[in-house]
């Protein structure tokens, strides 16, 4: 059985394909209003599943027992997890013969939860990875099988770590089945220290606060890349910065210090090099100042009260 939903998914789900590997049914979120016309989209794994012709099921819940009766009904050997976004009760990690099987983006114990890509970029670590993790009913405790992991550089954003870490978990359960098959897959429980929590992610949270320090900023730039998104207001409009750096300069946090948008924080300065206004594309600094003028001296407004 293979259970995930977003992007981060499909490549999983395609390399069991490609292995050879039987898929007895496919479990998804369900489908979501998207778009204008706010019609149900189904999921990018649905989506995928349903072209290659497997059976796909998105319940609500499985703390049902019909929904769990099912699930123990399809008779899989084995559940291979990947960013599904559901909980799975004891009933369904207990069904198949050899449990459920978590593919996790980060190395554990650090990262555990929602949104571990994120949250590494922004503690400023300089590497994640994947871990292969027999699952059981704690928040992503269960022992470790395999893992690599994968460097975080000062470039790095949550998109292109996102699908890096999506094609090396796509490679390492594969070759953790092969290993299964092979009786050679080894549990190794996680250490008790180290263990982070990667809190879900807030649609709020990309603000940027001029009064924290420039470095903490560039890594939120990075981190909420391509969501939420970092953004700061000015004269009631909203300005998502995609790009930035850190730069030379102090001030007033929140003081545009000279014609290259170069904003003063609480500690050091962050250069905005690409910016995106409301229903437009996203431009360079240069094409962005000249239709929309943040001359040196501008006070760009901070948050009210004051960002966590």
């Amino acid at each position: 059985m293979f259970m995930g939903t977003p992007d981060f998914s499909v490549p999983i789900l395609a390399a069991l394909i490609e292995a050879g590997h039987e898929i007895a049914g496919v479990y998804c979120q369900p489908p979501r209003p998207a778009g204008r016309g706010h019609h149900q989209r189904p999921s990018p794994v649905h989506a995928f599943a349903a072209a290659e012709g497997l059976s796909v099921r998105t319940p609500k819940s499985l703390r049902g027992p019909e929904a769990q009766a099912e699930f123990v009904g399809l008779g899989a050997e084995l559940a291979v997890v990947a960013a599904y976004g559901l909980i799975l009760p004891q009933t369904i990690l207990g069904a198949p013969r050899f449990g459920c099987i978590n593919v996790h983006a980060s190395l554990l114990p650090r990262w555990r939860g929602a949104a571990p890509i994120q949250r590494a970029i922004l503690a400023g670590d300089a590497e994640t990875g994947v871990t292969i993790m027999q699952m059981d009913e704690g928040l992503d405790t269960g022992a470790m099988l395999l893992a690599e992991a994968a460097p975080i550089t000062p470039r790095t954003d949550a998109a292109s770590l996102h699908d890096r870490l999506s094609t090396l978990g796509a490679r390492l359960i594969v070759e953790a089945l092969a290993r299964l098959e092979a009786g050679r897959l080894i549990a190794v429980p996680q250490p008790a220290e180290g263990v982070t929590y990667a809190a879900k992610l807030g649609k709020d949270e990309g603000r940027l606060d001029w009064r924290r320090p420039a470095r903490q900023l560039e890594r939120a730039v990075r981190a909420f890349t391509p969501w939420p998104g970092a953004w700061f207001e000015q004269a009631g409009e909203r300005f998502k910065v995609l790009e930035a750096e850190l730069a030379e300069g102090e001030g007033v946090p929140g003081t545009v210090l000279d014609d290259s948008l170069t904003v003063a924080c609480g500690e050091g300065a962050l250069r905005l090099l690409k910016v995106q206004r409301a229903g437009r594309g996203a431009v360079d600094t240069a094409a962005f100042l000249r239709g929309y003028a943040l001359p040196p001296g501008t006070l760009l407004a901070v948050p009210c009260p004051a960002s966590s």
